[in-house]
């Protein structure tokens, strides 16, 4: 596992997109895992603006994390009005860059058969040859997409219930500003297993802010439990890299040797 360690936000950012477009060029017709939240925000910024000076997208496919149950993209409603995370992801990236539409997945909140969909999603990634970097931020409690605490670390694509937290934190991040009350919020959501996560061939997880400080330590350091259920980073077996910025890293016991370590990397070239 790579930790790395930024003064900032946004050259924690511009790492990760530099990561993610080394996929793309390597392999144009990659598969990427993608995550909303505030956190990507500016690593999708980044990825814009590569694209822009030619970084080409047109053979890359993507499948995103999650999406609210009931809830889908409605291009009629302004965008502070339209919190899908369908609409997020066509806000902050996918209308800006040359992908094709064909290749886009994300969990369709309005199915109307949302277990036969969710096992459907899951043939999907595997039709693509599954996911070669999976993008992920991480919740406040410690969870990947809406894996709340006491998700199975083997599971897979399905229906989950939302925590009060995790209502409270996407109402100050999303509905708050929107004006949206509370208690008009979906309280279910479609999401890719923390089984399914591990499937991908690679990770880059991304955080930042003191606010997360203590879960990120729990995280990469505490133990493996399904009440953090990112903590099933340490079981990955692919390659793993974590892009922090200096607050979100303020609380880990071995910072200094994670810099150690990539700081020597880069004089051997390694």
């Amino acid at each position: 596992m790579d930790i790395i360690i930024r003064e900032d936000y946004e050259q924690m950012s511009r790492y990760a997109a530099e990561i993610i477009a080394g996929y793309v060029r390597s392999k144009p017709n990659c598969v990427l895992g993608l995550a909303t939240g505030s956190t990507p925000i500016g690593t999708y910024k980044e990825l814009i603006r590569m694209h822009q000076e030619g970084l080409d997208f047109s053979q890359v496919k993507t499948f995103n994390l999650d999406e609210y149950l009931g809830v889908g993209m409605d291009l009629t409603k302004p965008y502070d009005m339209d919190q899908s995370y369908a609409r997020f992801m066509y806000e902050e990236l996918l209308k800006h860059i040359n992908i094709k539409k064909d290749n886009i997945f994300i969990p369709d909140g309005h199915t109307k058969e949302p277990k036969e969909f969710c096992i459907r999603y899951e043939e999907e990634i595997k039709k693509a040859g599954g996911i070669d970097l999976q993008l992920l931020g991480l919740g406040g409690d410690g969870h990947w997409g809406f894996n709340e605490p006491g998700s199975s670390l083997a599971s897979r694509t399905r229906v989950q219930a939302l925590t009060e937290q995790t209502l409270d934190d996407n109402y100050e991040a999303f509905y708050k500003k929107a004006n949206i009350d509370r208690s008009q919020m979906p309280f279910f959501a479609i999401t890719m297993g923390v089984g399914t996560i591990l499937d991908a061939r690679n990770v880059l997880m991304i955080v930042n802010g003191a606010k997360k400080a203590d879960v990120v330590a729990k995280c990469l350091e505490g133990p493996i439990t399904s009440q953090i259920t990112a903590s099933a980073i340490q079981l990955h077996r692919g390659d793993i890299t974590v892009a922090l910025d200096e607050a979100a890293a303020s609380r880990l016991i071995n910072a200094a040797h994670y810099k150690h370590v990539e700081k020597m990397r880069r004089q051997h070239g390694l």
